[in-house]
Order: C-alpha cells, then sequence, then structure tokens
C-alpha cells in the first residue's frame, strides 16, 4: 500500500528537476499524475538552458515504470487554456478526481531592481506568481466538485522569505505566492483542502547550477553574505524537497495547512 494510492496529482514545470522527482515519487506511492511543462524558453535573461519535450517523456517514461498512469502535456502555465485543456483531458483518461496539487513551475534571473528590464520583471512574476495562481485557480474547482478534500502544495523559495540582493522581481514573485498560499488555504479549508507553500535553498537542478549570480557577486562583495546557509551542504538534492512535498500531500500532513516549510539548510535562520 502506498501513501497516495488511487489519487491523482497534478505537477506543474514537470519535465525535469524537482518537478519529475515529485511525479515520479508521487506516482511510486500509488497516485496517477498530470504533468504539465511548457518545455520551451521562456525569459531570455535565464542563464541555465530550458527543459525541452524529451525531458517531459523521460518523466512519463519514469511514471509509467512505476506502473502508474500519466497524462503528460505540453502547458505554460501563464496559459490559463491550456492548464484548463490538460486536466480536461486528464479527467476523460483517469476519472475526474483531483486530490493533489503541486505548482512547481518557475523561473530565475539576476540583476539589480534598477536594471530589471520591464520584460524580465514581467516575465519572472507572469511565471512564478500568476503562473501558480493561474495552477491553482484550474485545479479548485475541479478539487471541490470531486469531494475528497486534497493538498496544493506551492514551490516557493528561501526568497519568499528572506529578501535577496539582485533578484527583486524573484523575491517579489515568491513572497506573492506566499500571501496567496495563505489566503488560498482560508478559502479552501471548508472543503477540507489543504494549501502549503515550501521554501527550498540551493537545489541541485539546472537552475540550481545556473552561475550567472557569479558577476553580480564579484561586482558586489557585500551580496555574498545573503547567500550563506548553516548546514555544510551547500544544495540540496532534489529528493529532500520530494521529501516535504511528501509529507504535505499525504496523510502524513493532515493537520498541516496555510504553513511555510523550509527545505532549505537552515539558510532563513541567518
Amino acid at each position: 500500500m502506498g501513501l497516495l494510492d488511487g489519487k491523482v496529482a497534478f505537477v506543474t514545470g514537470a519535465a525535469r528537476g524537482q518537478g519529475r522527482t515529485h511525479a515520479v515519487r508521487m506516482a511510486a506511492e500509488g497516485a496517477d499524475i498530470v504533468a504539465v511543462d511548457v518545455v520551451a524558453p521562456v525569459a531570455a535573461d535565464n542563464g541555465y538552458p530550458a527543459a525541452v519535450p524529451e525531458d517531459l517523456d523521460e518523466t512519463a517514461r519514469l511514471v509509467e515504470e512505476q506502473d502508474r498512469r500519466i497524462v503528460a502535456r505540453v502547458a505554460d502555465v501563464r496559459d490559463s487554456a491550456a492548464l484548463d485543456a490538460a486536466l480536461d483531458e486528464a479527467a476523460s483518461e483517469l476519472g475526474a478526481r483531483l486530490d493533489i496539487v503541486v505548482a512547481n513551475a518557475g523561473v530565475s534571473n539576476w540583476n539589480r531592481f534598477w536594471e530589471i528590464s520591464d520584460e524580465q520583471w514581467q516575465t519572472v512574476v507572469d511565471v512564478n506568481l500568476t503562473g501558480v495562481w493561474r495552477t491553482m485557480k484550474a485545479a479548485a474547482p475541479r478539487m471541490i466538485a470531486a469531494g475528497n478534500g486534497g493538498s496544493i502544495v506551492v514551490t516557493s523559495s528561501v526568497a519568499g522569505l528572506k529578501s535577496l540582493p539582485a533578484q527583486a522581481h524573484y523575491a517579489a514573485s515568491k513572497h506573492g505566492v506566499v500571501g496567496l498560499t495563505k489566503t488560498a488555504a482560508i478559502e479552501l479549508a471548508e472543503f477540507d483542502i489543504r494549501v502549503n507553500s515550501i521554501h527550498p535553498w540551493a537545489v541541485r537542478t539546472e537552475m540550481g547550477r545556473d552561475r550567472s549570480f557569479e558577476p553580480q557577486i564579484e561586482a558586489h562583495p557585500q551580496y555574498a553574505r545573503s547567500f550563506a546557509s548553516l548546514l555544510p551542504e551547500r544544495a540540496a538534492h532534489t529528493d529532500d524537497i520530494t521529501n516535504a512535498v511528501m509529507w504535505l500531500v499525504s496523510d502524513l500532513g493532515r493537520t498541516v495547512t496555510g504553513a511555510q516549510i523550509p527545505a532549505d539548510l537552515g539558510a532563513t535562520t541567518l
């Protein structure tokens, strides 16, 4: 018996990294998966490569290896119609229930706030904040209609709990999803749907390996103090973040809602 037997989970940004690990682990625990990813460049200022369609295909293969069903579709979280279409298709293939949402899709890049272009700002906020709202907006009515309760987990960041230099747009978006999470937790509580946010530090993904921030640190060495953590390990593995997600989406975390869970190597303590 798995922790999530018979449940359906919707994961955004599922082609690789944290999203893939979340999807595969939930499948291993018995859930069928709805996986979406844009699998294309969305932010010209990013210092790391975008996912490609083959990445999403690999996620689907790994889920199917767990003997679970998956509906994997290309969709941009900035596009409500695409999210609705993916969930409608999933309902026809997997059934009408939707128990879990992991709003994981996000982008990250760097600049001092007055040097961020209008396009750079808007893209990060549109993906990281408005994309989470669109994801939850698409999913919540389906979860309510299914009548099974459920759990929504939003991927925020250490930058959602403390400010980081050269990332005003990212920090604003990640702080924003905390407010969205708390409001959603209040509004969905009567339907037995819990809503929480997780707050990773550096994670061993393409985004986490981005070195395009280094010129900012070299030019402004005082920024370095903001990027420390307490534990010796400087970056988590995707499985570490998935462990937190599994606690929140399963009955192990059934009393937890409206919470901000740091999985951050102690970074928010400093």
